[in-house]
């Protein structure tokens, strides 16, 4: 699979998808001159691309990727917005038809430079962060009298300690990626040149799992801040019954006897 944006003007995709053969595909932003602001074909694009990955069983996890600039994604185009195209931004998957998307395989976010508002909540929207070492994350919107109304002003909180998102969402401050990870929210910090490297050796330690395993652990793990003890346990219940319903279920065990590596399915 080799998608790019298909509303985009012609010699020009906002986003590209490459699919790997280790169950891996590669989305990345493609408006560096636009500081990948997000504008509706990218928009449009996105969404696609988030059913067909989903749609595709031979694709595990999702790396997203800033491209080669120094910035991951500046958020909405503001040019989209003045000129009163600002709903073009969003599709039934939410804003930049990403972030309230209903994805069930683990997305990383290789944050290659500045993530801010939108960029910022399509970084939040994600399960896992790798960060260059100069990239940096806010929520300015108060700045320009807007608000974080992609999610950023609730999950923000749920990522980092309270005080310090609310500070960062009223002040329009930004932090770096060192101050994050150090609050829990970034997984690696690398040299810039090394974000998409490190993003795709972390998917790829993913994918030596059982797909179905992950899938159903991550579908939990997700929930941990919606549900209360009660439920979280009868929804662990139910992934669990799935997961060993599963092929991958059978294989596991298998491959341990056997002494071998599992060949997993994804089924």
């Amino acid at each position: 699979m080799n998608n790019t944006a298909s509303h985009a003007p012609a010699g020009e995709a906002t986003v590209s998808c490459f699919k790997r053969d280790d169950h891996i595909a590669v989305v990345s932003l493609n408006r560096p001159a636009a500081r990948n602001a997000v504008n509706s074909d990218m928009a449009q694009a996105l969404h696609a691309i988030v059913e067909q990955t989903e749609a595709d069983p031979d694709i595990w996890v999702v790396v997203i990727f800033g491209g080669l600039g120094d910035v991951f994604c500046a958020g909405a185009d503001l040019k989209e917005v003045a000129a009163g195209r600002g709903a073009s931004l969003f599709t039934s998957h939410g804003f930049a038809g990403l972030v309230y998307s209903q994805r069930t395989k683990p997305w990383i976010a290789a944050v290659n430079g500045k993530a801010l508002a939108g960029g910022f909540e399509i970084v939040l929207s994600c399960d896992l962060v790798v960060a260059a070492t100069d990239a940096s994350f806010g929520l300015p919107e108060v700045s320009r009298g807007l608000l974080a109304a992609a999610g950023g002003l609730y999950r923000l909180p749920r990522a980092i300690p309270r005080n310090i998102a609310v500070e960062l969402v009223v002040t329009a401050d930004a932090i770096d990626a060192h101050r994050a990870a150090s609050l829990g929210f970034v997984n690696r910090v690398v040299e810039r040149d090394q974000v998409l490297p490190e993003a795709i050796r972390l998917a790829e330690r993913i994918t030596r799992n059982a797909p179905v395993a992950v899938r159903e652990s991550l579908k939990v793990a997700r929930r941990i801040h919606d549900l209360d003890e009660e439920n979280l346990r009868l929804l662990t219940q139910e992934c669990r019954e799935k997961a060993f319903a599963s092929e991958d279920f059978k294989e596991g065990p298998r491959a341990f006897v056997e002494k071998r590596a599992p060949r997993w399915t994804g089924r």
